[in-house]
This record gives structure tokens, sequence and C-alpha cells, in this order.
């Protein structure tokens, strides 16, 4: 009679970790950043189809590395629950803070009693009317959750890039320099002695959520208003994009 397969639960709960880690490894890293007015979302992201960075609800934003069908069903969960609450009691009770409990309550579920964990790390940021207010809860594939300050990096080679961050960023930046910062460290060299890459704006994707407009505060930077952001760093030359495309507001 052969012998039952036995695996330990903290062998099991290894492995899927380890799984989980390696699929979000794979995926382009996404950085966000508080600014003055508000908190910036960048990523080298070609496709402008295919969104790493999305409203969630007027004042709360959703970004994400990994398995784009297993994020993008999350974001949608996530659209439908801020659109229920805010439906059912009141547009002000919507609020980044629950909606990355509901999220970590999914994926620790997934994590726990699915065969295949969520290959996917997600931020939730809501934009306050003042800096203090603002919030960045980085969401772990296991349901972990994370209050983050500042900034954040996520996806491939987060824990080094997110040094780099932070020895740039400081608290006040203008929109203009915290998307300088941003996207130099997205082009970083991936080992010792490589070479910075320069990211064209055509090749990014790129979001804000503005404290100053009245509601709806996120904003999608593209074409020209990007390319002129970007080449408008102190020290900086345009980094391209089209100049004949338009700024793109959702």
């Amino acid at each position: 009679m052969s012998m039952p397969f036995y695996v330990s639960p903290e062998q099991l709960m290894k492995d899927r970790a380890d799984y989980a880690r390696k699929g979000i490894a794979r995926g382009r890293s996404v950085v966000v950043v508080q600014y003055d007015d508000g908190i910036a979302f960048a990523t080298e992201n070609p496709s402008r189809a295919l969104h790493k960075i999305s409203e969630i609800y007027d004042r709360i934003a959703f970004a994400a590395v990994g398995k784009y069908n297993e994020f993008e069903n999350l974001r949608v969960a996530g659209v439908r629950y801020a659109d229920l609450r805010g439906y059912s009691y009141d547009r002000e009770d919507v609020a980044a803070r629950a909606l990355a409990n509901a999220y970590a309550q999914t994926l620790g579920t997934v994590f726990t009693t699915e065969s295949k964990p969520l290959e996917v790390e997600l931020v939730v940021a809501e934009v306050g009317r003042e800096p203090a207010g603002d919030q960045i809860y980085r969401l772990q594939y296991d349901g972990s959750v994370a209050d983050e300050h500042g900034y954040v990096v996520m996806g491939g080679q987060a824990e080094r890039l997110g040094g780099l961050l932070g020895e740039r960023w400081r608290p006040g930046m203008t929109l203009t320099e915290a998307l300088d910062v941003a996207v130099d460290v997205l082009g970083a060299p991936t080992d010792e002695g490589g070479e910075q890459r320069r990211i064209d704006a055509a090749q990014l994707e790129v979001a804000v959520l503005d404290r100053t407009r009245p509601r709806r505060a996120f904003r999608r930077l593209t074409g020209a208003l990007l390319a002129d952001l970007l080449g408008g760093a102190p020290g900086g030359a345009p980094k391209g994009g089209p100049s004949g495309a338009t700024d793109r507001t959702t």
C-alpha cells in the first residue's frame, strides 16, 4: 500500500508565496509618488488598451502589477464595491481604507484556500483635500496590507528601485519633479554597471489623483501634455511623445 502524499502547511504556504512572487517580479514596475497637489502613478506600458492604472471612484485610484486578467477582475470588483457603497450611503463614505480591507480579504482567502494564489500586487490610493489626508495602501498577493507614506514601488526589483526612489523623493515636490524622479527610477539599470534608460512618453502610462479638481480627481496624462511635463524637469530634455496628441481625462 502506498503512503499518502503529504506536504506540511508551512511548505505549502512557502511554495505558494514563491510562485506568486516570481510571477509578480516578471511584471514591469509601477511607481506611485505623492506630490504637492496629489498622487502620481507611472509605469512603462506601451499599450493604450490594457491599463495598469485606473480610476476606482471620485478620489480613489488603483494600480497593479502581475497577471492582467487577475488584477483586472479585482479592479472591476473594486468599482462595483465603491459604486454600491456610494449609492447606498453617500459618496463621501467611499474610502480607500475600506476598499483595501476588502481586497485584502479576497487576496488572503484565495492564497490560503485555492490551489494557486493570485499573481498580483496592488496599490489603492486616495487623495485628500490636503497632503496630510492622502492615503496609499500596498496589498500583497497573500492579503497583507501596508500603509505607505510618500511613495511606493511595485513589481520587478521593487526593493532596489524603492531604495533609489527614497533617495530622491521629498515632501512638497511639484508634479514635474515627481514625474522626473519616477521615470528615472523606472529606467534605472537592472544590474551594476548597466546604462540608465530614457523612456519615451509614448511608452509610459501616467495618471494622477489631482486634489485641485472639484470631484473626480483622476486624470490620465498623455501625448503632448506628458511630453511637456517630462521635458520641463530641471536640467531635463524633452523625452519624446506624439506632438499632436491632446490631454485625455477620465
